[in-house]
């Protein structure tokens, strides 16, 4: 499990993957990244301090990832990443959450005290889609109640029962509204759904110029930012 990284192309950063409590979700019907979780705060402190040890501060941006939200970090943990920010000089932050967390997003924001881009697992802008196939439980209903909280969708591509008319709407809604965003690429993994190669060639002959947009980072495999295995 690699869970330390540089992305050296676009918005250049250090990100570090590291381990959390239980996802409080969990149902989504796509993922197996929560296995990657742990009921000792122990062990998940130990694993954390070892990999924010590698931490430079190169680009003075850096992301922070779990498998799950960054609210499901100890707060040892979190109190150890404020230490670095300052100690490493960081000025911008990326971390993630799900949608249950979003009246907790402004106290994080205030906890480290830098901007902050905030991160959201939305899949898809079509409803029903996303909370009855997906089961991903983010019932907001407009893309200015999600702006409310969070700055930054990550988008999926490729599910076998989504459809070309979903991708292209998601496509429009993420370029003229958000200044950043990732577009995660499904690759089949241990759930009950299945990657869908033909509406994936077609989103790669598509978008294939979203990968000269500076605001969009699509990721063609689970590991393209350097991190998980």
């Amino acid at each position: 499990m690699e869970r330390y990284s540089k992305i050296t192309n676009k918005n250049q950063r250090e990100i570090v993957l590291l381990k959390g409590f239980p996802c409080v979700w969990g149902k989504c019907s796509f993922c197996d990244y929560i296995l990657d979780n742990s009921t000792s705060k122990e062990e998940i402190n130990k694993i954390n301090f070892e990999v924010l040890e590698n931490i430079s501060g190169k680009y003075k941006v850096l992301e922070v990832i779990n498998s799950g939200s960054c609210f499901e970090l100890p707060e040892e943990t979190l109190e150890k990443i404020k230490e670095i920010i300052i100690e490493k000089k960081i000025e911008k932050l990326f971390l993630e959450s799900h949608w249950c967390y979003k009246n907790k997003v402004k106290k994080m924001r205030e906890f480290f005290g830098i901007p902050i881009i905030f991160k959201i697992g939305v899949e898809s802008f079509d409803y029903k889609f996303r909370n009855e196939f997906l089961n991903k439980n983010a019932k907001f209903k407009t893309i200015e109640e999600l702006k409310e909280y969070f700055d930054s969708p990550c988008m999926m591509v490729g599910i076998k029962g989504q459809t070309k008319e979903m991708i292209d709407e998601d496509m429009e809604i993420v370029i003229n509204n958000f200044n950043h965003a990732t577009i995660n690429v499904f690759v089949n993994n241990s759930s009950k759904l299945k990657r869908d190669d033909e509406l994936v060639k077609w989103f790669i002959d598509k978008y294939s110029y979203l990968d000269q947009n500076p605001k969009i980072e699509v990721l063609y495999n689970n590991t393209d930012f350097g991190v998980g295995e």
